[in-house]
């Protein structure tokens, strides 16, 4: 974990080149990054770098470069759809959720595609991972779909299996995905749901980087299975055993949000052919796409 210096009051004016009224009201309205301790007022000067370079503020009418038109975070087949047919410009860099966010902090997209698995309930993993991030201040997260996440598996079965546990049990060689993937996260939470230990897998060889790369080993015969979306396996030809429903949200600074290439994707996903493209695909849940899900 990164170590933080903490500034005072008086040290992040100085800092900042701010009058100490004008960073109170940022405080005020939970604009920048800091934390009460015993009554005062510290702010991690990490965050605050961050919050500069990311442009989660324009003091003095000066604004941030704008990120570049990417798409950062993990894969979806109806997403790259929705990119495509909406005309909104917008290119995809599909690293997996975390590194996704990562990014975003940075700056270096966009938008990050996200669906992040931990303890607790998944329903809000998206939400928690956002709001603890100091680096994430000024975003909002807007629902693109729920999608079905299960064992992607060769053509017909070969190996008949039933649910993960038997996978395991028949040591099925499991393709893995990088560290940080939303689907890495799955695997490993759904282990611990039902005792599993994660050395009891057989894994395949090497790293799967995207839903679509898992599925290509898995049809070529390199692997027997792994973790994806429905949709992926319909797409390759494979099949499928469901294991649950998750959350796929964009993340995404506010400013972005009126931006004319996010507006293009988020008009498209409004529009009755994108859920009929989600209908298509199979394993969507978009009633309640394009919704504010947080304003941080």
């Amino acid at each position: 974990m990164q170590d933080y210096v903490y500034l005072s009051t008086e040290e992040a004016t100085a800092y900042l080149k701010l009058k100490e009224r004008k960073l109170y009201e940022l405080v005020s309205t939970g604009s920048i990054p800091c934390t009460k301790v015993t009554g005062r007022w510290l702010f991690p000067r990490a965050a605050l770098d961050r919050w500069l370079a990311t442009g989660l503020s324009q003091p003095g009418g000066v604004q941030a470069a704008l990120p570049p038109a990417i798409i950062g975070g993990s894969h979806d087949p109806l997403l790259e759809w929705a990119v495509r047919r909406s005309g909104s410009g917008l290119a995809l860099l599909s690293e997996g959720s975390q590194a996704g966010l990562d990014r975003l902090v940075r700056n270096e997209v966009a938008i990050a595609a996200i669906h992040l698995h931990g303890a607790g309930d998944d329903e809000d993993a998206n939400l928690a991972a956002v709001r603890s991030s100091a680096g994430l201040a000024d975003t909002v997260i807007i629902g693109f779909a729920r999608r079905e996440q299960g064992l992607l598996l060769g053509p017909g079965n070969p190996l008949g299996i039933a649910d993960l546990a038997d996978a395991v049990a028949r040591q099925a060689r499991f393709g893995l995905r990088q560290r940080g993937a939303g689907a890495q996260l799955l695997l490993d939470k759904l282990l611990a749901d039902a005792g599993l230990a994660a050395s009891a897998l057989t894994a395949g060889e090497g790293v799967h980087a995207t839903g679509p790369d898992l599925a290509l080993a898995i049809g070529s015969g390199e692997i027997d299975c792994g973790i994806g979306a429905r949709s992926v396996a319909a797409t390759h030809g494979l099949d499928f055993v469901p294991l649950v429903w998750e959350r796929f949200d964009l993340v995404l600074n506010r400013r972005v949000y009126f931006e004319p290439a996010a507006q293009a994707l988020f008009q498209l996903v409004a529009k009755a052919e994108f859920a009929r493209r989600a209908a298509a695909f199979g394993g969507y849940d978009v009633t309640q796409a394009g919704r504010v899900r947080l304003n941080r």
